[in-house]
């Protein structure tokens, strides 16, 4: 088995070397990536297949067909750690972004016995989901009471009257019933057998397969449901049920839009890929919520969508969408627009590598929605030369906003939600822009 993993933007060569990964295999991972909804039109949104290397573009995830994959990871400095320990710390903190961004509830029990150096991304959500599926049934598989149709020698529930007098109105030793039965065929175990049957077929570690294979039986009696014919809208998650609420989660991430399984290149693969620019913007939105809590202010995701222009006819055209709004009240205070790219020190690059056109598109976002306070949020590298924090402040010429540079170390995991806190106070005074 072919198994490499490389960091978001790294390229790796063709050849037969631990670090190198083989052409045939290239070839066919590379056609799986091209299949991917994120790819793009012209199919090289994942990976740019060379000449002589593939290389990653701003997605990470895992590609893998046949018997060869590829892991992509965000590149995140993880200081003092290098080779298979900072892989492992990676994958690490790739898996709580995931966890925060998406609500998937992870115990700290769970996370202690992954093996984060040796097993891929996939691998790993394989595992967290089994695990945790075992543990659900253990507790007892849900059921709810459907409403059930059929002919019996004995009335249950009510009498259907119309069927009784035209289909059994010459034999009425058949009563037509309708009534509710208790059963565990619902759609929520519909999902996770769904979910059981397609990760069989992927995982590759043999405590994922011994363990789905378990799950399998349990799940034996329940009806199989294509995947693309899954009753998510009837789920009904309640007291009596919402330890599964987890679960579901990750069933929807190992089952939805971001994982894909295709038919590419003469070969079955898999793709479970993620956008990175989307994934910390979930993220950071997430741990703002998190942060302002006990605040009199609140978070709004993808929200505004102001237009910027009227043409001649009156329609609105070029609709925004700010990454985050804080609002106090129905009062926009603070717009942030997250960055997954990496800050240049001052040394390299006056701008620091912000480009003209997301300044444009803060001043613009400043006019708009009539806020000053307007904050750039990127990823923290130490090898910048800068600490965690606020990077950088300028002020609007000829207006009162003010355009904030910050920067969130997501290799810490330790006081996260005070230290985004410290990116969203409001400010209202020229001395608190001091440099």
């Amino acid at each position: 088995m072919i198994r490499r993993t490389i960091l978001e933007w790294e390229a790796i060569r063709y050849g037969e070397a631990p670090d190198e990964i083989p052409a045939v295999a290239a070839d066919r991972i590379a056609a799986v990536a091209a299949s991917s909804p994120l790819a793009g039109r012209g199919g090289g949104g994942v990976l740019e297949h060379g000449r002589t290397a593939l290389r990653a573009r701003g997605v990470v995830g895992v590609i893998a067909a046949g018997s060869s994959s590829l892991e992509i990871l965000p590149k995140i400095e993880v200081p003092g750690e290098e080779g298979t320990q900072a892989t492992g710390s990676i994958r690490r903190r790739l898996v709580h972004m995931l966890a925060v961004a998406l609500d998937l509830k992870i115990d700290a029990g769970q996370i202690t016995t992954l093996d984060w150096q040796r097993d891929t991304l996939l691998e790993i959500l394989i595992q967290l989901f089994s695990m945790k599926l075992v543990d659900a049934v253990r507790q007892g598989m849900p059921r709810r009471y459907v409403g059930r149709a059929d002919d019996l020698p004995a009335l249950r529930g009510r009498l259907n009257v119309l069927r009784q007098f035209t289909a059994h109105a010459a034999d009425p030793s058949r009563l037509a019933c309708n009534f509710d039965a208790l059963t565990p065929d619902t759609a929520l175990n519909q999902i996770m057998k769904a979910a059981v049957m397609q990760l069989s077929r992927i995982t590759r570690t043999p405590n994922n397969q011994r363990r789905l294979r378990e799950l399998a039986f349990v799940y034996e009696q329940i009806a199989d449901v294509q995947v693309s014919a899954l009753r998510w809208d009837q789920v009904v998650l309640d007291r009596t049920n919402d330890r599964w609420r987890a679960l579901l989660n990750l069933a929807r991430l190992l089952l939805g839009s971001r994982f894909q399984s295709t038919s590419a290149g003469g070969g079955e693969g898999v793709a479970l890929l993620f956008e990175m620019n989307v994934l910390f913007e979930e993220y950071v939105a997430r741990m703002l919520e998190r942060a302002l809590a006990d605040s009199d202010l609140h978070v709004v995701s993808q929200g505004g969508r102001l237009y910027c222009l009227e043409d001649t006819e009156q329609r609105q055209v070029f609709q925004t969408r700010p990454d985050i709004l804080i609002k106090r009240g129905a009062q926009i205070v603070q717009v942030i627009d997250t960055k997954w790219k990496r800050i240049s020190s001052r040394i390299d690059d006056p701008k620091r590598g912000v480009t003209q056109a997301d300044i444009y598109q803060m001043m613009a976002y400043g006019q708009l929605y009539g806020c000053n306070q307007l904050t750039l949020l990127y990823p923290h590298h130490p090898s910048a030369g800068y600490d965690e924090g606020v990077i950088n402040r300028y002020t609007v010429n000829a207006s009162q906003n003010r355009i904030e540079l910050f920067s969130l170390d997501v290799a810490r995991s330790d006081g996260i939600v005070g230290r985004l806190a410290s990116a969203c106070r409001t400010r209202h005074h020229e001395d608190d822009f001091a440099e």
